[in-house]
């Protein structure tokens, strides 16, 4: 897995602001033995204008990254304390830079861990660390994070896979409903065509029973008849 983006630019940073500290100690030296530090001073100006461009980037990327959701927000406010803490070296570099050349001169260490007095520390730009990276060299911050990173992308990785079998299931759910729904209609049709034809079959045993009751009546008339005339016709 390559190394997260904005820890390159930081590092490279943080090598510009420890140039920067050097440079301002041989513009120093060169005034203390009557040199010619006007190259120097040149090249020092346009390296702070870089050093302050590059702390801007780093705050923008760090805001976007931020509001994105793309790091954790405990990660978040630990780069922001590195960024805090470069802001403030910036400022003092330019501040030596500045110093009049008669005026007490701060040692190296002095600059690139941002006091007077202050002691080195084994990471010089950390500042208000977490417990989790005190004493921690950059390229063992630098291994942590890849750490972290991929076990992120562990994490998600697990639950894409989750969503998948979730998805795949949806799915299947989704065609055993298709399925019932199509021989719940089968069903319903077969209902249908059944009714239709009972109705049929009720009229006709309707009007099956209605024409032997008519049959039945007339059975009966003609018996009387017969039975009448044979009554009329029988001799007293």
């Amino acid at each position: 897995m390559s190394q997260d983006l904005w820890l390159q630019n930081y590092d490279a940073t943080c090598r510009l602001a420890q140039e920067i500290a050097e440079n301002i100690q041989e513009r120093n030296r060169q005034q203390r033995t009557g040199g010619n530090p006007a190259k120097l001073n040149m090249s020092l100006r346009a390296s702070l204008q870089k050093l302050k461009q590059n702390i801007t980037q780093l705050r923008e990327t760090l805001a976007r990254a931020s509001s994105q959701r793309r790091i954790m927000q405990s990660e978040a406010d630990r780069r922001q304390n590195l960024v805090d803490d470069l802001v403030t070296r910036e400022k003092q570099l330019f501040s030596s830079f500045s110093r009049d050349p008669s005026a007490p001169e701060p040692s190296r260490s002095t600059l690139l861990t941002g006091g007077f007095g202050a002691e080195p520390a084994q990471n010089p730009w950390l500042v208000d660390e977490s417990e989790e990276t005190k004493g921690l060299t950059f390229r063992e911050i630098k291994e942590q994070q890849q750490r972290i990173i991929q076990a992120q992308d562990e994490g998600l990785d697990v639950l894409a896979g989750v969503i998948s079998r979730q998805k795949r299931m949806g799915q299947e759910i989704g065609n055993e409903l298709d399925e019932h729904n199509e021989i719940i209609d089968d069903i319903t049709q077969l209902v249908d065509t059944t009714d239709s034809r009972i109705r049929n079959e009720t009229r006709r045993v309707q009007l099956v029973e209605t024409k032997s009751a008519s049959c039945g009546m007339m059975v009966v008339i003609v018996l009387l008849l017969i039975a009448i005339v044979v009554v009329a016709a029988w001799p007293t």
